[in-house]
This record gives structure tokens, C-alpha cells and sequence, in this order.
């Protein structure tokens, strides 16, 4: 019996510096997910960078602070991400779905369980997800100062759909006692078995990356939140999908939160 799995992917994993999509490492996440759910696991990926696939596309060499460029490149990006998507996954013979959500639907009773309901019947046709926020419309949340670079949206959707586990692909290995980018003995934590100030305090500050707006601390409010509704977490490198094996069969890689026990 597979997993219900949510795997969150960042902007920084999917896109060069300069915004553009990252094309092996994109189809090296595809073919790995793929497989995970030949294996019979349940797959729902949470996927960022459409704005900043938007930037690769209109050749910006930095990302805009107004809210209607930020918009505009969303709605160029999003359509090349899932362009992407659908090319890499059905070279693998998967067929995929998209789905945008607001923080105001995921919030709203009888919409989350429109949303439940969807997600449902793709799994029981054998299609996987891919979410995103809804950068065109959702003005509010354009700063990732709600969902947190769909870290938080990840979490929301992990504990709305009870899932089993919340994958973060990150562009750090996971986290460590103190900022790796900083000091050479930092060491990388591999088991957490929950969440306090101590361990917030151990994050870095700031986003990773010029094309990304949430950091380490957004990351461990995702994994708080998935937790507390008894769902495993774990933090690791993206830049290496194949990671995501070493995960699943337990070879303690990147960082894991462990579940409160209901």
C-alpha cells in the first residue's frame, strides 16, 4: 500500500540564476515522481516558479516590486511551466492536472472540500497534481507573506487532503545548527523530534535565492503546521531528485519532523 506524498519544488531548484528553467534537473524531478507513483504512492506536487520562469521568458534581469508586472509574468510563466510538466511527465506516459489556488478557497469550508474532491478523483484516475498559488488574480498573496513561496500552501494542502507525508525540496540540504553559508561547522540536524523556538532561532534569515521570497523559517512553519495534524515532514536538497529515494526507503537523508502523535 503506497503513501499519500506531497513534494513541494522552489523556484531556486527548478530555474537558473537567471530565471531559466533548469530543463534536466525539471525532467529528473518528472521521471523520479514517475516512478514513485508506479510504485503506487499517491503524488501531489506543489509547484513554484511561474514568475520566475516569467522573468526567463521577458529576459528581466532582476524580479519586479510591483504587483502588476509580478501578475503579468505569472500568467506568461505558468503557462510554460505547465507546458514543461506536461512534456516531461507524459514522456513517461502520466498524465497531469493543474490546479491554482488562493489562500481564500483553501480557507473557505465548502471550496477546500471542492478541492478535496478533485484531488481525489485525479488520484483514483491515476493523475497527479500540480498546484500553484494563483499569482494572477490573488493580489494578497503576491508577496509570499501568506502561503511563503508555497511552502505554507504545501503544508495547507498536505493537512487538507491527509496526506502522509510533506516533501520541501529545498536548495540547502536540510536544516542546520547554524547557517551553513556562514560558518564551516555548521552541522546538518537529521531528526527532529518537534518544532520549538530553539529551532526556529537555527534557521537562517532571508530568502535563498534572488528568484524565490521564502527562507528556512518558512519552511519550518510549513513543517509546525503539517506535524501538529500528525503528518511527517522532511526538508531536503532538490538539486538532486534522486534524493527523493534515499528519503522514501528511510536512508536518513536532508532533515525529517516527526509527526505529533494524535
Amino acid at each position: 500500500m503506497g503513501e499519500k506524498i506531497v513534494v513541494k519544488v522552489g523556484t531556486s531548484t527548478l530555474t537558473y540564476e537567471n530565471g531559466r528553467l533548469n530543463f534536466r534537473r525539471m525532467e529528473q524531478l518528472c521521471k523520479v515522481l514517475c516512478d514513485l507513483q508506479n510504485r503506487g504512492n499517491k503524488i501531489l506536487l506543489v509547484s513554484s516558479g511561474a514568475i520566475a520562469v516569467g522573468m526567463g521568458k521577458l529576459a528581466l534581469p532582476s524580479r519586479p516590486k510591483e504587483t502588476k508586472q509580478l501578475q503579468a509574468l505569472a500568467a506568461v510563466g505558468q503557462c510554460e511551466l505547465m507546458f514543461m510538466y506536461d512534456k516531461f511527465f507524459g514522456e513517461y506516459n502520466h498524465t497531469v492536472a493543474q490546479i491554482l489556488l488562493t489562500k481564500h478557497v483553501v480557507e473557505t469550508e465548502p471550496k477546500q472540500n471542492n478541492v478535496i474532491n478533485t484531488v481525489e478523483t485525479l488520484f483514483d484516475m491515476n493523475i497527479l497534481p500540480i498546484v500553484n498559488e494563483n499569482d494572477t488574480v490573488a493580489i494578497d498573496e503576491m508577496p509570499g507573506e501568506n502561503f511563503g513561496d508555497n511552502d505554507m500552501l504545501s503544508a495547507m494542502v498536505a493537512t487538507m487532503i491527509g496526506a502522509d507525508r510533506l516533501i520541501i525540496l529545498s536548495d540547502i540540504d536540510g536544516l542546520y545548527d547554524k547557517n551553513p553559508r556562514q560558518f564551516e561547522d555548521a552541522k546538518l540536524i537529521t531528526s527532529i523530534p518537534k518544532i520549538d523556538e530553539k529551532i526556529f532561532e537555527m534557521a537562517a534569515d532571508g530568502a535563498g535565492s534572488n528568484r524565490g521570497t521564502g527562507g528556512m523559517k518558512t519552511k519550518l512553519s510549513a513543517a509546525q503546521r503539517v506535524t501538529e495534524s500528525g503528518i511527517v515532514c522532511s526538508i531536503i536538497n532538490g538539486k538532486r531528485p534522486e534524493n527523493l529515494y534515499d528519503l522514501i526507503d528511510n536512508k536518513g537523508i536532508g532533515t525529517t519532523f516527526a509527526p505529533k502523535q494524535l
